[in-house]
């Protein structure tokens, strides 16, 4: 296919574009004709191009414990990933489900607990869960909505099944990637979205909005919305001031919030002004020293009781973590079949809870074949790649299994899907990719038709995550009827 694309091989994989060597999907015929267009030399002035734009944008990420430096560029590859409508459609489903259930879960487990008590998932998973949070059990959120904005994150493997590998129900971060690597496109390939037929994504920061703002205290007309950050050191402190500016609302820590009369108020240059909606990208356990970390210098003290009290909305809420929780993601298709009484569109992965005795006991002798992760760590912390790792890694699990078996499950090593991505001169070979599409839920629940697609930039490598050396794509969603 033209000068940039021609030699690709898929190498036996299920590609994203190309199910064999010079064959195209069909969502990707359009692109595939105008990009063989360019040459070698044209994609690398372009590529360049963006590279110095992220860099003079400060589009970044923070790593933490890294000794080259904190602060990052984000990685970003100009060959986009393409979802065909009628795949985005089926996932919209998907999602919209999922996300239902979750909210439905979570209004029970604070409230009646009828899940647990009709035996669907035993108690002994919620309540012994990290971030259950006891102190909220009958505590009405606004508008029994816990989860507000959640980041999904799907895989496809070697069959080309979608399957959901997990929910990110607290803070999601990755979506003002998803918007700048956009808006790098568009600057790169001005002609291309109109032919191709490409859905625009800008509209999230306006959605975003729309959503804090319908969650506002009862009366109040106008709500003062601010987005609440830990602070410039936290990884994802870029996008937390990109969306408080597309957004139109002020960004503030902590120490600008004050709570008077169970009221909260913004420390401003013309003295308090009223908050009544906050967009927290702070943690549960930092987010009030007053009943959570005692020692929390990030969260605002009374803010919970300025919660309580019904005169300030949180999002997402607090104790939306036990969504989160590896082990309650076995339980998902339950839920959806218990709240919903539909299976689940979109698949899980196969998983084993390592509390179970049979499926503890095959994890411990499956560990060479199997992906072990830690039920409350992100990022690509706290996993063992079996097939990849070192018999002492995978020893230091099996101690970590045995001593707190509730802490860990195990999943069979998937082959993602893989995508061209470009490894220097002008070439591209497959990389493994994921996907992480934005959901809204408010008065109604929105999907930006589009996502956060990363790839495991290192060949070979299965971990997508960008502390972990991944990069990202921009991922079209095309019209119908391409």
């Amino acid at each position: 296919m033209g000068t940039v694309l021609g030699g690709y091989d898929p190498n036996g994989y299920f590609d994203e574009m190309s199910p064999a060597p010079g064959k195209f999907r069909k969502s990707y015929e359009a692109f595939a004709q105008r990009f063989s267009q360019f040459t070698a030399e044209d994609f690398e002035e372009r590529r360049h191009a963006v590279d110095l734009a992220f860099l003079r944008q400060g589009i970044t990420f923070n790593v933490y414990g890294d000794s080259a430096g904190t602060e990052k560029i984000f990685p970003f590859d100009l060959m986009p990933r393409i979802i065909s409508s009628a795949e985005w459609e089926y996932l919209e489903r998907g999602l919209v489900q999922r996300i239902t259930a979750l909210n439905l879960f979570l209004h029970d487990v604070y409230h009646e607990q009828r899940i647990l008590k009709d035996g669907v998932i035993p108690s002994f998973f919620v309540l012994s869960a990290k971030h259950f949070r006891r102190e909220f059990v009958n505590f009405q959120v606004p508008k029994d909505i816990y989860i507000h904005i959640c980041g999904t994150d799907l895989i496809r493997g070697g069959d080309g099944q979608w399957m959901v590998l997990e929910d990110n129900g607290r803070c999601p971060s990755g979506v003002s990637y998803v918007l700048e690597n956009r808006r790098a496109m568009k600057r790169t390939f001005p002609a291309m979205f109109e032919s191709v037929g490409v859905r625009p994504v800008d509209q999230y920061p306006q959605e975003l909005l729309k959503t804090l703002q319908y969650i506002a205290p009862s009366g109040v007309a106008d709500p003062t919305v601010v987005v609440l950050t830990p602070g410039a050191y936290n990884s994802a402190y870029f996008e937390h001031t990109y969306l408080a500016r597309q957004m139109g609302i002020e960004i503030v820590e902590g120490r600008d919030l004050v709570v008077r009369d169970a009221r909260v108020f913004m420390r401003t240059t013309k003295g308090l002004q009223p908050v009544h909606v906050i967009y927290r990208r702070v943690d549960d356990d930092f987010i009030d020293p007053t009943v959570f970390r005692r020692d929390s210098m990030l969260g605002v003290p009374g803010l919970v009781n300025a919660y309580r009290s019904g005169n300030v909305s949180l999002a997402n809420s607090i104790g939306t973590g036990i969504a989160d929780d590896k082990v309650m993601y076995y339980f998902v298709p339950r839920m959806i079949k218990y709240y919903l009484d539909q299976d689940p569109i979109i698949p899980n992965v196969p998983t084993y809870l390592a509390s179970e005795e049979a499926d503890r006991k095959y994890m411990l002798e499956n560990l060479d074949k199997l992906v072990i992760k830690a039920a409350n760590e992100s990022g690509g912390y706290g996993m063992l790649m079996g097939p990849q790792a070192t018999k002492e890694e995978r020893e230091r699990f099996r101690g970590a299994i045995e001593k707190d078996p509730r802490n860990y499950i195990g999943q069979p090593m998937i082959n993602l899907s893989t995508h061209p991505t470009h490894v220097g001169d002008g070439k591209f070979e497959p990389r493994h990719i994921d996907f992480r599409p934005y959901i809204l839920y408010g008065e109604k629940t929105v999907i930006i038709p589009g996502g956060l697609t990363r790839v495991a930039l290192r060949k070979g490598s299965l971990v997508v995550n960008s502390s972990q050396g991944g990069g990202s794509k921009d991922s079209w969603v095309l019209f119908g009827d391409e």
